[in-house]
């Protein structure tokens, strides 16, 4: 295999043409599965490197390619490594001479990055196809942003056979988590991510006259502070969970006490028990406040993404890579987080991981959240995170899990 000298030194000739790709995919956000802008980059840029069997079009957008390695080590695995090209409905707020060229779209969680970090692995890889036996199926997925997201469709249409993967792997930017460090951890790192909906009907009627309605907006209110308590009382201390109601809408009037008022939330959980628990919960909660106020309620539980749980057999490899990268006092293992992600659907079907790259930099000002306007990362973090997937595909297919 290669020496991880020799691969740095080569991966650093690469950073200006990643750094290009991703600063060119930041200026041309498009949202999910309405990828065709980014779409057609990709192909170009595939059949640039010579890579194989390229398929298109797989869930509106979604493209896979082949790397069939020509060495003599390992054997005939294939790996699966997958980015996901999606923007967000959101308006950047940065002054950068990348900036968002569409408004009300951007890059707000770094999967151009996501993007640019495969494309320059497909470079990397097609460099050394003599250093490495087996398969690398590179996967560019649309709308993981997008409700229930691109994955389980790919996954649908066969993206996992024709060649029969074996393992897969990706990677995440992680704003939350400094320049310099790789989150490498077992078992849970995302969580399960479901939405709910619930409407209340009440009696509408002038706001001057409340005592001849039912409230639906009053009704409302009580039974997102109702939910709270779900967490608080119902799931055990020591378990994971998150509810949160994004939305309220109800009336459009000061002086009218509408009829119906509708919440949409989202649930999120690392337990399948305590899943289902709040499920049943939020239904009870809902239908027995409304109950008590003269009220009726619809509630409509829709499942989403599983939790993302990394195999700890792929977890070593990532982390024996990210050692060599960044030194092991960098490579960390915080608590599960609440966000999710579908990549979760390919580790379910086949053992994989899924590793996150430090991207903060308050020096710089890069503090600004996920999803939010003033999001960007620090472009150190690309060459980071190319080092550390080249090193862990190729090892993989040296010596499997």
């Amino acid at each position: 295999m290669l020496t991880t000298t020799r691969l740095h030194d080569d991966i650093d000739e690469l950073i200006p043409g990643l750094l290009a790709d991703r600063r060119y995919l930041h200026e041309n956000p498009e949202l999910g599965c309405e990828e065709f802008v980014t779409s057609a980059f990709v192909i170009d840029r595939l059949r640039a490197l010579g890579v194989e069997d390229i398929r298109t079009e797989i869930n509106v957008t979604g493209v896979t390619g082949l790397i069939h390695g020509t060495g003599t080590n390992g054997g005939d695995r294939v790996v699966l490594v997958r980015a996901d090209m999606d923007a967000l409905p959101i308006h950047e707020q940065n002054d950068v001479e990348y900036r968002s060229q569409i408004d009300g779209r951007m890059h707000a969680c770094g999967h151009d990055a996501h993007t640019a970090i495969l494309l320059a692995l497909a470079r990397t890889l097609t460099d050394r196809r003599d250093q490495f036996a087996g398969t690398v199926k590179l996967l560019f997925q649309p709308s993981e942003e997008r409700p229930p997201g691109g994955a389980k469709a790919m996954i649908e249409a066969g993206v996992l056979e024709d060649p029969h993967v074996d393992a897969c792997f990706a990677l995440h930017m992680a704003q939350n988590h400094p320049l310099g460090t790789i989150v490498a951890k077992e078992g849970p790192l995302l969580a399960a991510s479901d939405r709910f909906s619930i409407e209340i009907m009440g009696k509408g009627g002038h706001a001057a006259h409340p005592h001849i309605c039912v409230d639906s907006v009053v009704v409302g209110a009580h039974v997102i502070a109702g939910l709270q308590s779900i967490v608080s009382r119902n799931v055990d201390p020591i378990e994971p969970a998150v509810i949160t109601v994004g939305s309220l809408q109800a009336g459009h009037a000061s002086n009218v006490i509408p009829d119906s008022a509708q919440l949409l939330g989202t649930v999120r959980t690392l337990n399948p028990d305590t899943q289902t628990l709040i499920e049943k919960r939020i239904g009870e909660v809902a239908n027995g406040i409304c109950a008590a106020m003269g009220a009726t309620a619809t509630y409509v539980f829709s499942p989403g993404v599983p939790a993302t749980v990394n195999d700890p057999r792929a977890v070593a490899i990532i982390r024996e890579a990210a050692t060599q990268v960044v030194g092991a006092e960098n490579v960390i293992s915080p608590n599960s987080q609440m966000g999710g992600e579908d990549f979760s659907f390919f580790i379910i079907e086949r053992p994989g991981a899924m590793f996150m790259v430090g991207s903060n930099n308050p020096e710089k000002g890069l503090v600004w959240s996920h999803h939010h306007p003033r999001f960007d990362i620090d472009e150190e973090s690309l060459g980071i995170g190319l080092e550390t997937m080249a090193l862990t595909v190729m090892t993989y297919l040296d010596r499997g899990l």
